[in-house]
C-alpha cells in the first residue's frame, strides 16, 4: 500500500465480486459475455429507431437517449472489473479512481432524469394527446435533454471534490467492484460531515426530482385512463407505459435497496442488488422495450430486412 503525503493513497483496491483464483476466468468470461450483450442490445435499440421514421417521435427520441447513457453507464465499471479479473493486484489509481466515480454518478443520476422525462412525455400523450406534438415541441425534448445532463454532471462534480477534500490514512481497500461515493466515505479518516450533509440534502433533491415527476406523471395517467370507459382503452393506454413503468420499477427497486440500507455490509444479497442497479438493468433495457413494444419490433423486423437485402 504506497501514500502520498500519508494523507492520500495513490492507489485503491477493488476487492470485486470474489478473491479466489478459480473464480477469475468464469468471471471474466460471463462479465464479458453480459458487456457484448449491453452493446449489441442499446446499439440496436439505437440503429433501429434512426433507420424507421416512423419512430422519429419524442419518446423514441429519448429512448434512444436512453440506450446511448446506458452505453456509457456499464462502459464506466465493466471495462476495469474485467481488466482485474486478469489481474493479480486488482488496483485503480487514485485519480482514476475519482474519474471513474465522476462518470458513475453522473450517468446513473442522467439514466434516473431520463426516466423522468419519459414520464412527462407518457404523461401528455396520453392525457393531451391531440396537443402530444405541440407540447412535445423539438425546443422543450431540447430543453428536457439538457436539464438531465447538466444536473447529474454538477451533481457528480460537487461530491468528487468533496471527496478528494478527505485524507484516507487506514485501508485502501474498496469492497465493491468500482468505486463510489459511500464505499470511498468508510475509508476517509478525516470527518466526513460535509459530505454525509450534501448526500442527505442536495443529494436526496437531485434523485428525488426525477423520481417525483415519475411519481406525479403515472398518477395523472392512472386517473385518466380510469376514465377511459372501454377495456379495450384502458389496455391500449396502459400498453403504452408498460415497458417504461417496468424499467422504472426494477431501476429504482434496486437503487433504494443500495443507498438506503442502514449498514452497507456488502453480504451477497447487497452484491447481487448492486451488480441488478448496474450491469443487469443497462442489459435489460433494450429488451424490455423491444419485446413489450409493437413499433419496437416492427422496426427491428424492417432493420433486419434491409441488412439481408444489402
Amino acid at each position: 500500500m504506497r501514500w502520498n503525503n500519508l494523507t492520500r493513497p495513490s492507489e485503491f483496491v477493488l476487492m470485486g465480486l470474489s478473491s479466489r483464483p478459480e473464480d477469475q476466468m468464469p468471471l471474466f468470461a460471463l462479465f464479458l459475455a453480459i458487456y457484448l450483450v449491453i452493446l449489441m442490445g442499446n446499439l440496436i435499440i439505437i440503429l433501429v429507431i434512426y433507420s424507421d421514421n416512423r419512430l422519429q417521435t419524442p419518446m423514441y427520441f429519448f429512448l434512444r437517449v436512453l440506450s446511448f447513457v446506458d452505453i456509457c453507464y456499464t462502459t464506466v465499471t465493466i471495462p476495469k472489473m474485467l481488466t482485474n479479473f486478469l489481474s493479480e493486484a486488482k488496483t485503480i489509481l487514485y485519480t482514476e479512481c475519482l474519474t471513474q466515480m465522476y462518470f458513475f454518478v453522473s450517468f446513473g443520476t442522467v439514466d434516473s432524469y431520463l426516466l423522468g422525462v419519459m414520464a412527462i412525455d407518457r404523461y401528455v400523450a396520453i392525457n393531451y394527446p391531440f396537443h402530444y406534438i405541440t407540447i412535445m415541441s423539438y425546443k422543450f425534448c431540447g430543453i428536457l435533454l439538457v436539464i438531465a445532463f447538466i444536473i447529474p454532471f454538477l451533481h457528480s462534480l460537487l461530491h468528487v471534490l468533496l471527496v478528494n477534500r478527505l485524507t484516507f490514512c487506514a485501508s485502501n481497500i474498496i469492497r465493491l467492484f468500482f468505486c463510489d461515493v459511500n464505499p470511498l466515505l468508510e475509508l476517509s479518516c478525516s470527518s466526513t460531515f460535509v459530505n454525509e450533509i450534501v448526500i442527505k440534502t442536495e443529494g436526496l433533491c437531485v434523485i428525488m426530482t426525477p423520481f417525483t415527476c415519475i411519481i406525479i406523471s403515472y398518477l395523472r395517467i392512472f386517473i385518466t385512463v380510469l376514465k377511459i370507459p372501454s377495456a379495450a382503452g384502458k389496455y391500449k393506454a396502459f400498453s403504452t407505459c408498460g415497458s417504461h413503468l417496468t424499467v422504472v420499477i426494477l431501476f429504482y427497486g434496486s437503487a433504494s435497496f443500495i443507498y438506503f440500507n442502514p449498514i452497507p455490509s456488502y453480504t451477497v444479497k447487497d452484491r447481487v442488488a448492486i451488480l441488478f442497479y448496474t450491469i443487469l438493468i443497462p442489459m435489460l433495457n433494450p429488451f424490455i422495450y423491444s419485446l413489450r413494444n409493437k413499433d419496437m419490433k416492427r422496426g427491428l423486423g424492417k432493420l433486419l430486412v434491409k441488412i439481408k437485402s444489402q
